[in-house]
């Protein structure tokens, strides 16, 4: 049996290190807290929903 190579993905710096696994129970298991993964998604990544959505002021 051939063994596969397991290639890391590259990351952005700030989720180094992160782990995300799913148990035989279907509960996420990560070492770094939904908090700051969400801070990262919030400060990283556009919301495509609230791209042409207009600001009432």
């Amino acid at each position: 049996m051939k063994s596969k190579k397991k290639d890391k993905a590259s990351v952005h710096k700030d989720l180094e290190g992160l782990d995300i696994k799913v148990n035989e129970f279907g509960e996420i298991k990560m070492n770094k807290s939904s908090e700051e993964l969400n801070a990262f998604l919030n400060d990283n990544v556009d919301d495509k929903k609230l791209k042409d959505r207009k600001e009432k002021k």
